[in-house]
């Protein structure tokens, strides 16, 4: 149904007493629905009674304004209707409009009444439900106050149930603990301490005893009733572990018995020596008692005995005081000298394989003296004190491992407890080496055994074992005094050796210096590994004095150039030995091979001299002149330097052969010769060519003899062939 726009309009027309004519039209529209329908309007014209006095025409013009906006008005208006007309017209169609819907409602009235009646029969439904859901609220308010009572009661059941289990948990586990079952009765008094089932009951005893005596100083009256069966249990434990563990070590004590098999089983059996730790510490204080007193006496019995059978092995020829650097191969001994004198003095100097020990011999396995004396094998002394000391690193590190896990003591207790089993045994090789070092000259070999000791500390150092180290530092602090003053000795020796009384010198190196740079250069390549500054000042002192010793050896030679040949050689030689052995940038090595290139250079100048004199001296001469510029005072020289270029062009082959022989006959190693040599033709081919530059200026340029000189590179070739020669 369209949407019904009603417009009603009044339209009065009175006569007022104060005989005026008002004329009042007022349109009222109201909306029926949401969207006005602009063809169905209905006009309602009414009359609105007003008096003239509270008429106001002001008003009226603004109600009628208003109205007249309205769109079906305006319409009607610019149409040019009549609007009582139109009024009429619209309250007709509205009447008829009116009338259809009543005869609609007529016609529609017996489903009206029935859907009243259905409207009526769901009220009376809804009310009877509003009353059952009424009662249900009810119902389920009394419900949700029972859960919540029950909720409560759940809460305390489980409360009351985890309370009962825990205290039924720590009830049981107490009444376990503190309850002795037959199985553990039988097994402490019948069952051997080494079969596994009474170890495993010793742990719960053991417990047990613990757990009793804990609750005891809680006042727990349940310990009364156990308290005597474990402490007789107890005694029964201790009584057999003790006999076990005293058996044990008292099997150490039969000769030739390998003691480490005992060792290994009484590890096993720890737990013992734990148990008497902590149940009776008496007994355990006899047990660590028995097997320190028994074990000094076997590690005293075996090295001691090892040692004096390992002594024999040594070399018979051993230096004494008189096997000094700066002392004469052909020294004699005293008559009455029990020592057989040394077959070769330089082995004292020398180091050879003796390094070996060091490196691949250092961990090998010890020397057995019945198959040495079998073998009649001798040995060095560092060789016999390697073996010495590798015994008792290996022995010591597996006892100080033992002392600290068997009878678990850390720390200073453990260092305690290791000295007081190694203690007699280390006084052993203490007083050994005191006796061995007083009589020692042998410097190499003291320096050797001082490096061999660095590195076996180091090596317990890494396995952990810390038992040894007072003791490596008692020999160093004894063995590097003796080593000073084996090495002060020879200092002294060379200080004082007086080259008039060495008999015959020739050019060739001297043994007193090859000693020195064997001897140096052993001591160098050991003390790379473990650098110590003492030995650096020590060689610095023997260097200077050699270097010394050198120069008067050189001074007893009348020429200068046998001098310095035999500088030269005595340089090179110990140069090259002391490379062999240590570093080349060491610093000997460096102090050497300057002092060999300065007499080199001056021998060159030496060794030319003879056969270009003239010329070297020219040259010189020349170039100073001409340097302060001097040249023409040269000019009356013309015929010195023509003889001089005369005397080369027909000598300098015969001088270049004589040259040659003479350093191949002056210097022992042929390398160094080859490079002197080459250094002289070199030297002479700088000369010659420096030679050839001062006769190109003035005032010698345009001299007619020039035509005499030889071609330089004439000369650079006879030089090569000389080299391929030589």
């Amino acid at each position: 149904m369209k949407t019904l726009l009603r417009c009603y309009c009044c339209v009065l027309v009175r006569f007022s007493a104060a005989s005026h004519w008002v004329l009042r039209a007022e349109f009222y529209v109201f909306p029926m629905a949401e969207t006005p329908d602009p063809d169905v309007v209905d006009l309602n014209l009414g009359v609105l009674d007003l008096t003239s006095d509270e008429f106001i025409l002001d008003e009226v013009d603004v109600h009628i304004q208003r109205n007249l906006e309205d769109d079906v008005v305006k319409s009607a208006l610019e149409s040019g209707v009549d609007l009582r007309e139109y009024a009429k017209q619209i309250e007709a169609e509205l009447e008829g409009v009116e009338n259809a819907s009543i005869q609609d409602y007529i016609k529609e009235s017996q489903n009206i009444a029935s859907l009243h009646n259905q409207i009526t029969a769901c009220d009376a439904i809804l009310e009877r439900m509003e009353q059952m859901l009424s009662g249900f609220q009810t119902d389920l308010g009394s419900l949700s106050a029972e859960i919540q009572t029950l909720q409560k009661q759940s809460i305390s059941m489980n409360i009351k149930l985890q309370n009962r289990q825990a205290v039924r948990g720590e009830l049981s586990q107490f009444v376990d603990e503190m309850a002795v079952p037959e199985s553990m009765i039988n097994h402490i008094l019948d069952t051997p301490v080494t079969e596994r089932q009474f170890l495993e009951q010793l742990h719960e005893l053991n417990h047990k005893i613990s757990f009793v005596k804990e609750q005891s100083f809680k006042e727990a009256l349940s310990c009364r009733d156990v308290v005597d069966v474990l402490e007789n249990l107890k005694l029964k434990a201790i009584a057999k572990i003790r006999e076990f563990l005293l058996q044990k070590i008292n099997q150490m004590k039969k000769p030739m018995a390998n003691y480490q098999v005992q060792q290994n089983a009484l590890l096993k059996a720890r737990f013992f020596y734990e148990f008497l730790l902590a149940n009776e510490r008496h007994v355990a204080k006899e047990v660590r008692d028995e097997y320190v007193d028994t074990m000094s006496k076997v590690n005293y019995s075996y090295f001691k005995g090892y040692i004096s059978r390992l002594m024999k092995l040594q070399y018979d020829e051993v230096a004494d005081k008189d096997d000094l650097m700066g002392v004469e191969d052909t020294a004699k001994r005293g008559l009455f000298s029990s020592k057989p004198s040394l077959k070769n003095r330089s082995t004292v100097f020398t180091m050879g394989n003796r390094g070996e020990i060091l490196s691949q011999h250092l961990e090998s396995s010890i020397i057995i003296p019945h198959a040495a004396q079998k073998d009649e094998t001798k040995h060095t002394f560092e060789s016999l004190f390697r073996s010495q000391h590798f015994a008792l690193l290996d022995n010591c590190c597996r006892e100080y491992l033992f002392v600290c896990d068997f009878f678990m003591v850390s720390l200073n207790n453990a260092q305690d407890l290791f000295n007081a089993v190694m203690g007699k045994t280390l006084s052993v090789f203490l007083k050994h080496m005191e006796v061995y070092t007083h009589e020692c000259y042998d410097a190499i070999a003291v320096f050797l055994c001082i490096h061999i000791i660095l590195r076996f500390r180091t090596i317990m150092h890494d396995r952990g074992v810390p038992g040894l180290d007072r003791y490596w530092e008692t020999l160093l602090e004894m063995l590097f005094p003796r080593f000073q003053y084996i090495l002060e000795l020879n200092i002294q020796s060379i200080r004082e050796t007086d080259p008039q009384k060495l008999g015959t010198i020739d050019i060739s190196p001297h043994y007193i210096t090859r000693r020195y740079a064997e001897f140096s250069g052993a001591l160098v390549s050991i003390n790379q590994s473990f650098p110590d500054e003492r030995l650096d000042r020590l060689l610095a002192k023997l260097q200077s004095e050699v270097e010394n010793f050198i120069l008067r050896m050189a001074a007893e030679f009348p020429a200068r150039k046998e001098q310095l040949i035999f500088l030269i050689n005595n340089y090179d030689m110990m140069l090259g030995v002391i490379s062999e052995r240590a570093s080349e940038d060491s610093r000997e090595a460096s102090s050497f091979r300057d002092l060999l290139e300065a007499r080199t250079q001056e021998y060159i100048e030496e060794v030319l001299s003879p056969y270009f004199g003239s010329l070297t001296t020219f040259v010189k001469d020349a170039e100073s002149r001409i340097e302060r510029g001097q040249a023409d005072s040269m000019k009356q020289q013309d015929k010195r330097v023509e003889q001089i270029v005369q005397h080369f062009a027909s000598t300098w082959k015969r001088a270049i052969e004589s040259i040659n022989q003479e350093v191949m006959r002056s210097f022992t190693n042929f390398k160094n010769g080859t490079s002197i040599l080459q250094g002289a033709l070199t030297q002479l081919i700088q000369y010659y060519h420096r030679f050839q530059k001062i006769l190109s200026v003035a005032p010698f340029k345009n001299m007619t003899y020039k035509g005499d000189l030889i071609n330089i590179h004439h000369l650079m070739v006879e030089v090569k062939k000389q080299k391929v020669a030589f």
